[in-house]
């Protein structure tokens, strides 16, 4: 035994005979003093490492004994040792389970007695476990080792020429022969393409049918250099090298990855075949390629004739060795490496000092001057209401969160008493999900070795995946999964997406870990809450992102997302892992049934929307055992739930919001490539305007109403109210019909054949019912137990934003997106005095809350306020006993909420100086139409749209209907037939949901059902006459906006004319918002992608926007709804900067524009004043000239018919009318 070894026991075994009231028990010590330091300290093998651990564990036995023996020398009586043989070969108890080691060294011991010998047993079975353990390892090691000595090294190149080259180097025996190889082949290297490499790589590159599969294999050659098998990356690439057809997938950044992996590991001969493949491929190497090489050379300390080759090579090929050091992204480590090298040969070189940081750009928009003016322009940006140690507390527990990844919380649902049943079915759970444990570890592990297999013969492989978390955090994503899978089952192309998405999210979250950026976030995160803090100072107030820039936290490199078909894989593998190994006894399903084992899901088909689709369902019995358990919890992502501090600030396309969890600024359907590619060309102050707009959005603080959420929960947990918005419970899902059934042979035999499809009708019908009601009561179970969770807390909802750049938070469950309900949960985390008028503004809310007054002034809807007192104190007062008139309310629980305000702000002793945290919303009024009124300067359609001062508001959708109701009276009068029918039946509500909808893209065949639906709902209407009045009546909207809105309706037409010729010269329609946001439609023929294989073969559809074909019909119905939809948010966006700017609060949901009582004035002076100076610039010339700039200035399609009509299409902008935009300053109703 070796000196080391002797001291280490000699160490142990002083440690045994320490006094008894020592606090730490031999064997942890002996586990974290011996096991681990012995891997620390030791240069041997790991297979020799192994072994060693082995015999320590025998001679710590010893040591056991020595401590009984002295146990027995003091005085402690009956002790025995029970001996346990320790195998020296690992072969001797590897088929051994432990239980059975367990009994028959039990079986071979007289039974212990006294305190000692059970702690000396129960240290025996554990060192027995913990030998186990170290025994499988070795096994898996010595596997590991023995699968890598058969994965592929050297190449085999298509080139003759350089085939006998590497053959003649390897057979060579120069004094270095591998460096010479590599200066040599340097020299040789095309310093451009061969004609027919250069067109070689041109078809490869217009082949858009590779892209994908470049995608995965990218990503693959990726994840196998993170989890440490870089053998098989190279193994890869090499059997790809080999094969012609499979060789156009492999680009040089996916060699330069293989060698720059081999350049950390020091390994020089397999970094030169690497080269050979490059050369061999027709690629020149670039920048990354060298700077592989020297850093490889510098490891191993080459001579310097050979790195100054290298670098007299480098510069040959027109690379600059100062570009090493600036444009080729390194870690220091492989800096360093690379440096040494390059001063062997040069000593006097230095590398370029890092670049100064860059000057702080402005943005140049005169729609933003103002907000990112030095002077002139007097500030108050808000502060949070906080002091900066709950601040930092607040960080340290979100830091928390998102480490772990998942969120448990309490679930609202009624809880259940602790009976006998409900106990025997949670120890039921609690045994099963222990033996799940197990078996989805062994199916893991059986998974992993087959994808190892699949990946050795040069098949696409998932197995570098598997390897990014370890299987216990695969285990606990599954029974989460499993956990949270509905009785109805999932799709399974949904589920796989869902489960590889979180895999990433865990992997990236795991990275930055380990790359310690989480400890450089915590120290620049402190000093940014001195900019929000309400008891700190700073030397210049500014916005969050200008002062996160300025604490120099360097950006960490952007993560690129894995391709939705890797994603797909990987997630189908996993709940295919979780079909085969989560099974439970049979008799829970059938108590007299088999005992054998039965799965708990099952692979289904089932139609939706008239497609066959895929389901995973959990057995019945499942679900019934977790009924009967009750468990009370809930599991969400943490990128599910608001934050607990604030969000980062926005700083660039990809570094915003959640604190490690990855998240875009862009929202978009996954797959889609060319909105981030888009941004990420930007200059970074054109972006400034919606980074800084969503950042302020993100740090509005919320905190939950309490008496809202408790009444909400009284009704939740009884039976619900789904008037109210409150879903009920299954048990008031309908039933099938009574007695219309026999137990064996479904519908009764004597019913008519129009009567069991009148039975089958109704059944489908109530079957339909129950699911809505299903899926309705677990949106809100959701909703409803995150907002008692967050009781009593602060939290943030930070913000992105879709591709036309309208908000939304990122949180989906909880936010103030949602429902009546959903919004009545949540108010203001920071009070403002109500002010002079914010008592008024608190009435004429919840009057404009009741929808009675809509046609009234603002000094009306007071007034009926004052008069409606006695009612919205009992409401506030008595809301489930008294009078109830707030259920009457078109919003009831907002109304509810905002009587409680008024209430309290009342009875308050001034009611001026009540600090209220209620939100006042002022919406615009059809603010489409408003925009498309403002673009055409329309007089007339300004007036319909609340853009004229007027005494009262104007109701557009009640004046289209008067318009509609002229021409129905005309045609009457004309003998027509379907207008003499329509006679009192043309209102407000028939041709509301259309005319919003119509400036939004409706067809009229959507518009003609839109109008149908309402009808149908009219008892007294002829439904005989759905069809023709439905035809007639969507016509004579048109019509009617046509006369009301000229303008409107010829901006229209030039949007949607641009957009279908665009469409056909190839192209997708681009554009830039009025704050500088590119935007691109993601309308594309999709193309459909397969994974086949497992319990089913997949297929779905990849909007594969970098290679596909626009849609012609998507682009054209799009662009005139989505170009407005960013005139909207450029318009919020304006405002909430400004807002911020005067220290109000502000939120918004697209065009309803919320803040506190007291500033309500404020806010509506602003909103005014964006809206004026948005449209001021030349919003259609300016779109013209991009467009043509754009799509008609390159001279190789000019010629091109389609060309030539867009471009005198473009040309042809819409002329205006008269309208000045100044009078919206003074319109009250405007939003209101």
């Amino acid at each position: 035994m070796s000196a080391l070894g002797w001291g280490r026991r000699a160490a142990g075994l002083g440690r045994a005979l320490w006094p008894a009231g020592r606090p730490r028990l031999l064997a942890e010590e002996e586990a974290f003093g011996g096991v681990r330091g012995h891997r620390r300290s030791s240069s041997a093998s790991p297979c020799e490492q192994d072994r060693r651990k082995d015999w320590g564990h025998a001679e710590l036995l010893e040591v056991l004994q020595a401590r009984v023996r002295q146990l027995q020398a003091e005085g402690v009586s009956e002790v025995t040792v029970k001996r346990v043989d320790v195998a020296l070969a690992p072969e001797a108890s590897s088929a051994q389970s432990p239980g059975k080691a367990r009994a028959r060294a039990e079986g071979a011991a007289p039974k212990l007695s006294g305190r000692w010998a059970q702690k000396l047993d129960k240290e025996q079975r554990l060192m027995q476990k913990r030998k186990q353990r170290l025994e499988g390892r070795l096994q898996k090691r010595e596997r590991t080792l023995a699968w890598q000595r058969q994965l592929r090294v050297e190449p085999r190149l298509l080139s003759g020429r350089l085939a006998n080259q590497l053959q003649r180097w390897e057979q060579g025996a120069a004094r270095s022969p591998w460096e010479e190889q590599l200066a040599q082949l340097l020299q040789e290297a095309p310093q451009r393409l061969s004609g027919d490499a250069a067109k070689a790589s041109a078809v490869r590159g217009s082949d858009v049918r590779l892209e994908g599969q470049r995608q995965r294999l990218l990503s693959f050659f990726e994840c196998c250099l993170l989890t440490g098998h870089l053998p098989l990356a190279h193994h890869v690439l090499v059997t790809h090298h080999s094969r012609s057809r499979q060789q156009r997938l492999l680009t040089l950044a996916m060699y330069n990855m293989v060698m720059r992996g081999w350049a950390r590991e020091g390994s020089f001969k397999e970094l030169v075949y690497v080269f050979f493949m490059v050369k061999d491929a027709g690629l020149a190497p670039d920048l990354l390629s060298y700077a592989a090489a020297l850093q490889c050379m510098g490891r191993l300390d080459q001579d310097a004739s050979t790195i100054r080759r290298c670098l007299k090579q480098m510069a040959q090929d027109g690379l600059q060795l100062q570009g090493l050091f600036t444009a080729v992204p390194l870690g220091e480590g492989e800096r360093a490496e690379l440096l040494r090298a390059v001063r062997k040969a040069e000593p006097t070189f230095r590398p370029p000092p890092p670049p100064p940081p860059p000057a702080p750009q402005l943005n140049t928009s005169p729609l933003l001057r103002e907000v990112y003016a030095k002077q002139g322009c007097p500030v108050s940006y808000p502060r949070l209401h906080l002091p900066l140690k709950k601040l930092q507390d607040l960080f340290q527990q979100q830091l928390r969160v998102e480490l772990a990844t998942t969120v448990t919380v309490q679930s609202v649902e009624k809880a259940q008493p602790p009976t006998e049943e409900v106990l025997h079915a949670r120890k039921t759970l609690a045994d099963l999900r222990a033996t799940w444990e197990t078996a989805l570890y062994q199916e893991l592990q059986e998974t992993k070795a087959s994808e190892a297999r699949a990946a050795r013969e040069g098949r696409p492989s998932l197995f570098p995946y598997l390897c990014l978390l370890s299987e216990r955090e695969f285990v606990g994503l599954l029974l989460q999964t499993l956990q949270a899978l509905p009785a109805q089952g999932e799709s399974l192309l949904f589920l796989a997406h869902e489960l590889g998405l979180r895999v990433f999210n865990r992997h990236i979250v795991q990275r930055k870990q380990l790359s310690k950026q989480v400890q450089v976030l915590e120290q620049h995160y402190i000093k940014y809450l001195h900019l929000l803090a309400s008891d700190t100072q700073v030397a210049e107030r500014c916005l969050p992102r200008q002062w996160w820039e300025a604490l120099g936290m360097p950006e960490a490199p952007h993560e690129q997302p894995w391709p939705v078909s890797v994603l797909v894989q990987l997630g189908k593998q996993l709940a295919e892992v979780l079909v085969q190994a989560v099974q439970m006894p049979g008799s829970l399903a059938a108590p007299r049934g088999p005992g054998s084992l039965i799965p708990v899901l099952y692979h289904v088909y089932s139609f939706r929307s008239f497609r066959q689709i895929g389901i995973l369902k959990p057995h019945p019995a499942f679900t019934q055992l977790l009924e009967a358990a009750a468990e009370r919890t809930l599991t969400f992502e943490s990128t599910e739930v608001p934050m607990l501090c604030p969000p980062l600030p926005w700083t660039s396309p990809h570094s915003g919001a959640f604190l490690l969890s990855p998240t875009k600024m862009m929202r978009s359907v996954e797959g889609t490539q060319q909105h981030q590619l888009l941004l990420e060309r930007c200059p970074p102050a054109q972006l400034h305007g919606a980074l800084d707009a969503l950042t302020q959005l993100g740090n509005c603080a919320w905190r939950v109403n309490g008496r809202v959420l408790d009444l909400v929960l009284e009704l939740f947990t009884d039976k619900g109210c789904p008037r109210l918005g409150v879903p009920a419970p299954p048990s008031e899902a309908p039933r099938p019909p009574q007695g219309r059934q026999t137990p064996k042979s479904g519908l009764l035999p004597d019913l008519s054949p129009a009567d069991k499809a009148e039975m089958r009708r109704e059944l489908a019908r109530r079957l339909k019912v129950a699911r809505e009601m299903q899926s309705l009561r677990a949106d809100a179970l959701c909703r409803l137990s995150l907002a008692q969770h967050l009781r009593h807390r602060v939290f943030w909802l930070p913000h992105n934003m879709d591709f036309r750049g309208r908000t939304y938070p990122c949180p989906p469950h909880f936010n103030h997106l949602g429902s009546d309900l959903a919004r009545a949960l949540l108010e203001f985390a920071q009070g403002r005095p109500l002010g002079p008028h914010g008592l008024d503004w608190l009435k004429i809310h919840l009057v404009n809350l009741t929808g009675l007054k809509k046609r009234e002034s603002l000094q009306a809807r007071r007034d009926f306020a004052d008069q409606l007192m006695e009612d919205i104190l009992d409401s506030a007062d008595q809301p489930m006993t008294g009078r109830r008139w707030w259920m009457e309310a078109d919003e009831p629980w907002q109304a509810l909420a905002c009587c409680m305000e008024i209430a309290r702000a009342t009875r308050a002793p001034d009611p001026a100086a009540y600090i209220s945290h209620f939100p006042v919303h002022q919406d615009g009024s059809c603010n489409g139409l408003q925009h498309y009124a403002a673009l055409g300067r329309d007089s007339v359609g300004a007036a319909s749209v609340n853009l004229l001062p007027s005494d009262l508001p104007q109701d557009v959708y009640s004046g289209v209907a008067a318009q509609v109701e002229v021409f129905r009276r005309q045609d009457a009068e004309q003998g027509v037939r379907v207008a003499q029918v329509l006679e009192g039946f043309i209102s407000r509500k028939v041709v509301k949901q259309t005319v919003m909808t119509v400036v939004y893209g409706v067809t009229r065949y959507g518009g003609r059902l839109q109008i149908e639906k309402r009808l149908r709902e009219l008892h007294d209407f002829p439904q005989e006459f759905l069809w023709e009045a439905s035809h007639y009546l969507v016509r004579q909207v048109f019509n009617s906006l046509q006369e009301m809105f000229s303008g409107t309706r010829s901006i229209q037409r030039w949007l949607t004319e641009s957009a279908r010729l665009i469409s056909h010269t190839g192209s997708a329609v681009e554009w830039v918002t009025p704050l500088g946001i590119p935007v691109i439609q993601p309308y594309h023929r999709d193309s459909k992608v397969m994974i086949k294989g497992g319990i089913q073969s997949l297929t779905f559809s990849s909007s594969g926007d970098t290679s596909q074909k626009p849609n012609t019909l998507k682009q054209k119905n799009g662009f005139p709804p989505n170009f407005i939809h960013s005139l909207d948010s450029s318009h919020m966006m304006l405002t909430a900067l400004h807002c911020y700017r005067k220290g109000l609060t502000f939120v918004s949901v697209h065009d309803c524009f919320w803040t506190h009582a007291a500033d309500v004035a404020v806010m509506n002076q602003v909103c005014r004043e964006q809206f004026v100076r948005l449209h001021s610039q030349p919003i259609l010339h300016d779109l013209s000239r991009f467009l043509v700039k754009r799509f008609c200035s390159d001279s190789r399609v000019s010629k091109s018919v389609w060309v030539s009509r867009l471009l005198d299409t473009l040309l042809s902008v819409p002329k205006t009318g008269a309208f000045d935009l100044e009078q919206v300053k003074r319109s009250t109703y405007f939003f209101s």
